[in-house]
């Protein structure tokens, strides 16, 4: 098998142990070997597959340096591995996997997820300007292809000037798993506390559904820089509960009792917002109806009668539907239309295959 570069510069969050490592599970042709810059609760099972730049070297810090800022020894660094084709996760990795493949002579293909394309930060200019900055035209002129994970992604790196022939979306896939088998008590919510998931318009829509009698159990799963205010504007809510970050399995749990996944995202001061909520995807697959705003990556073509969206940012349209939601009779159908949309359209094997075939197209 010939060897694709995944460049991802931390390797691997444990928020993101699942959703990166199902794009490639399908991979017959290419061997994913994953690269970056710094280590950061990789699976254990990536050991053999894995290379921190400037790692175990007594200079590595200095190496790990000039290979970001300047570029230097990129190629050098993992030649040894003879890829064909570098993947980056993310724009900013895009920018950091650039003078590998530049120096290799590699086609590179770039991942936008979300705030990489949203925030207006990574493109305005600044002094000095960082890294991204200083490699966007680069990018844009040397990448193959720009893989976006949802058509709001695509609009905006169009926007951005990337030209038309270098964007495709390709959702990112979950695995396919037995429905959820109830008994269904909950609302969940599952995210990093950040301004973008909308947690203060949740808070509000509960407190307009406690008013009318309506107090389901609430799961808030996450944690962030916003939890503790969050747990302090949610006092008077008993039925709410704040559980922390939650690994894959435990998240299972919860969905396995949920009456819906609620994604209230707003877009953030600084232009940040959605992708495509990977969580999303996992609870259509569980056949949960996902109740969501129109900043999420979502839209009511995509859902199909799986869920309902809502104007972000009205805590009253969100009550209203979960309220239509928590209405006896009605989750049974959401539900079986949510898991037929997940399996015709966000399997994981499905769109790992895809992907693997758009990186093998530009070789």
């Amino acid at each position: 098998m010939k060897t694709c570069l995944v460049y991802r510069d931390r390797i691997l969050p444990a928020s993101e142990h699942a959703f990166m490592r199902r794009q490639y599970m399908a991979f017959s042709r290419l061997k994913p070997f994953w690269v970056g810059c710094h280590r950061d609760n990789p699976p254990a099972d990536l050991a053999s597959t894995l290379r921190i730049i400037g790692e175990g070297h007594v200079l590595g810090g200095v190496r790990r340096l000039a290979f970001r800022q300047m570029g230097w020894g990129a190629g050098s660094a993992v030649a040894d591995l003879a890829p064909v084709v570098v993947h980056a996760q993310f724009g900013r990795g895009g920018a950091l996997a650039l003078p590998i493949a530049q120096q290799l002579g590699l086609p590179l293909v770039v991942t936008f997820h979300g705030g990489d394309a949203f925030k207006e930060r990574h493109y305005t200019n600044s002094f000095p300007p960082p890294i991204f900055q200083r490699r966007w035209q680069a990018l844009v002129a040397y990448s193959s292809v720009f893989i976006c994970v949802s058509d709001g992604v695509r609009d905006k790196l169009a926007e951005r000037g990337v030209p038309d022939h270098k964007l495709d979306v390709l959702n990112i896939g979950t695995e396919d798993v037995p429905p959820a088998r109830g008994p269904f008590d909950r609302l969940v919510f599952a995210g990093r506390f950040v301004e973008k998931k909308g947690l203060p318009v949740l808070l509000d829509a509960l407190r307009l559904l406690a008013a009318q009698g309506l107090t389901p159990q609430v799961v808030l799963a996450g944690n962030g820089p916003m939890r503790a205010a969050m747990e302090q504007s949610a006092q008077g809510l008993e039925h709410v509960r704040f559980t922390g970050w939650l690994a894959a399995a435990q998240l299972r749990q919860q969905l396995e009792h949920a009456i819906a996944l609620v994604v209230p995202s707003v877009r953030a001061a600084g232009g940040d917002q959605e992708g495509l909520p990977s969580v999303a995807a996992e609870a259509l697959m569980c056949g949960v109806p996902v109740v969501a705003s129109a900043e999420a990556g979502l839209d009511d073509g995509m859902l199909d009668g799986g869920g309902m969206v809502v104007p972000a940012g009205n805590a009253q349209a969100l009550a209203d539907a979960l309220a239509h939601v928590l209405h006896m009779g009605v989750r049974a159908g959401m539900g079986q239309a949510a898991r037929r949309v997940a399996r015709e359209r966000l399997r994981a094997s499905v769109q790992s295959a895809r992907l693997e075939q758009r990186l093998l197209s530009v070789l």
